[in-house]
């Protein structure tokens, strides 16, 4: 069955090509607005199953079956969800309020299989502890890294590592998008052989 990845997030695309399997990318078209007392839990993982399903509807118009990935994450900080910056000053605003705290990023998973309709879905969460970080600091970052599109203004994979204290969790890929070591549990219980077969 062919395997796609509910996602136009290259993050995710980046996480998925290291397990070596053939996958194609699909745009999930939802509305990812929250739910009135809703957790943060539930939500990615509401968001995860709907984003797969609606790839699945596009396989299905086409008479097609596959294996379905979707994902969602969302960064909290004291309570409240982060967005992703978008600009300089809201990061800046972003990381001075992260200076010293802890943001926990909770990663809704589904893995769906068009074919049984058997959805497998599940909520990572890995937490970052930020150092106390100067105004300097905050700055000299962002004007190398630039990581306006990502929710807490940092890149873990990148240079945004120096900002930590530590980091806690079972599978750090899934502070980038993507749970892959849930993921190839997943994939094994539908079959899928990892690493593949040469």
């Amino acid at each position: 069955m062919k395997l796609i990845l509910g996602s136009t997030s290259p993050f995710r695309k980046q996480l998925l090509e290291r397990l070596h399997l053939e996958f194609s990318c699909a745009a999930p078209d939802i509305d990812e607005t929250p739910l009135a007392g809703e957790s943060i839990e539930n939500m990615v993982m509401r968001l995860a199953k709907l984003k797969a399903e609606a790839v699945a509807g596009q396989i299905k118009a086409r008479g097609e079956d596959a294996l379905i990935i979707g994902s969602d994450q969302s960064a909290v900080l004291n309570g409240r969800p982060l967005s992703k910056p978008g600009n300089f000053d809201n990061a800046v605003k972003q990381l001075t309020e992260a200076s010293g705290q802890r943001i926990v990023f909770q990663t809704g998973l589904c893995l769906l299989n068009t074919r049984t309709g058997r959805k497998q879905t599940l909520c990572e969460p890995y937490t970052v502890v930020f150092k106390k970080l100067s105004a300097q600091t905050i700055e000299r970052y962002l004007k190398i890294e630039e990581p306006y599109n990502c929710a807490g203004s940092f890149k873990s994979e990148g240079l945004g590592i120096a900002l930590f204290e530590k980091m806690q969790g079972d599978d750090p890929n899934s502070l980038i998008g993507l749970p892959l070591i849930r993921l190839i549990k997943m994939l094994e219980n539908e079959a899928i052989e990892i690493p593949p077969a040469i």
